[in-house]
């Protein structure tokens, strides 16, 4: 195995290698926290106020939860600005796949400052699962006003590259050589790309995408202004494509769309070129 310069092969503490999340699992909840915490990048244990080495904040209040069970392939990290809930400062989920890779399943990072747009509901107060089970229009709107990505419920806190570099370190250090991930939305797709990642599937709709949004394009000329989500001029940024999307502008559901990253190797992938807006 090839290991990213300075790294090494992860260990439990008695110096056996550790080649998977189902392993790291089979430790005790102790050794299993020491191991997950090496996901979690500084700025956030700023943001939280963390003790130096610790979990808890200055009151000795437990502010990172880890979901390791025993006999699973997965971890889920979440982290809290307040110690009875308060927001999802940061939510990560990992899993083994069948074939050694590393499946990056959600990870979500929110500015616990920064105000709450109710998009992850409809508008009877029930969870919509991204949308997929029904939307609350009137935050969309205020959500796309501020300036957020379909499915933000607040501003981020531009934590990703932080992070990234951890969970490749980490994946390395297992011995694993690629991560694979499904982008929930548009936006997702195009911030991926900017980390180095490749399409497994989909790259094909991307450049479709790019192409139906240029002047004479099929999703060019629906952008007429029937909804606020379609309005002239959204084709030039990624936040304006991606709410397009979102509101079905396509002839087709998003979906279907995979992605990889080789570890240590940037795939120079760049499906909207002649963007105008910098990414979140």
């Amino acid at each position: 195995m090839t290991l990213l310069p300075a790294n090494s092969q992860l260990l439990d503490d008695v110096g056996r290698p550790l080649c998977s999340l189902q392993a790291i699992n089979r430790l005790d909840e102790a050794e299993k926290e020491r191991i997950y915490s090496s996901l979690l990048p500084q700025r956030l244990r700023d943001v939280l106020g963390l003790a130096e080495n610790s979990l808890c904040n200055p009151a000795g209040e437990k502010l990172i939860t880890f979901i390791a069970p025993k006999g699973l392939p997965l971890v889920r990290i979440e982290a809290c600005s307040k110690p009875d809930g308060g927001v999802v400062v940061f939510f990560l989920e990992l899993s083994d796949t069948q074939y050694h890779q590393m499946e990056l399943s959600f990870c979500i990072i929110r500015d616990p400052g920064s105000p709450g747009y109710a998009v992850d509901v409809d508008e009877k107060g029930e969870n919509n699962w991204f949308a997929s089970q029904g939307r609350n229009i009137p935050e969309e709107l205020r959500a796309m006003q501020a300036g957020l990505f379909p499915n933000q419920t607040h501003n981020g806190l531009q934590l990703f590259a932080d992070f990234f570099p951890l969970l490749e370190r980490f994946t390395d250090a297992l011995g694993i050589e690629m991560i694979v991930a499904e982008p929930l939305s548009y936006d997702n797709a195009i911030r991926y790309e900017k980390y180095g990642f490749d399409y497994l599937r989909g790259r094909r709709l991307m450049m479709e995408i790019d192409r139906e949004f240029q002047p004479g394009g099929r999703y060019f000329s629906r952008l007429d202004g029937s909804t606020p989500f379609r309005m002239p001029g959204m084709e030039r940024t990624v936040n304006g494509r991606s709410w397009a999307i979102h509101d079905g502008i396509m002839d087709k559901p998003w979906d279907e769309v995979q992605i990889y990253r080789m570890i240590g190797v940037h795939a120079g992938i760049n499906t909207f070129p002649g963007r105008e807006d910098k990414k979140r």
